[in-house]
């Protein structure tokens, strides 16, 4: 599979992140052209996949957002989560959501290797005819 792969990995929970990335990079095949754009948090991931939607042939947003004492949590979540998924079917092309969505720390580090599933998922969408 010969095919370019943007991942916009969101940077506010660096250590989280990072291992999402780690994970991710496992399945994703070894001819892929892979670029990376790091984000300061997850409501940023949507514009920048907007801003490259025909240069890519697949998306894969990677982040991690954890409730705090305010109902931000709830808005970022879904407005991140509508948007991916309205671009995705809209422009025909796979985004992968691999955004955690923790209640704590101590969740998003046992979610930490999430990234995985969402790249297969976007891989497996890539093989289909």
């Amino acid at each position: 599979m010969n095919k370019k792969l943007l991942i916009v990995l969101a940077n506010y929970y660096k250590e989280i992140s990072n291992e999402l990335l780690k994970s991710a990079l496992k399945n994703i095949p070894k001819h892929s052209r892979v670029k990376i754009i790091k984000v300061p948090g997850v409501f940023e991931i949507p514009v920048i996949i907007s801003k490259n939607l025909k240069k890519y042939d697949a998306f894969l947003a990677l982040g991690c957002v954890i409730k705090g004492q305010t109902p931000h949590f709830e808005f970022i979540s879904q407005a991140t989560t509508n948007a991916i998924m309205d671009m995705s079917v809209k422009h025909k092309k796979p985004i992968g959501n691999g955004i955690i969505t923790c209640l704590n720390m101590k969740q998003a580090k046992a979610r930490k290797k999430k990234g995985s599933e969402a790249a297969n998922a976007v891989v497996s969408i890539l093989l289909q005819k």
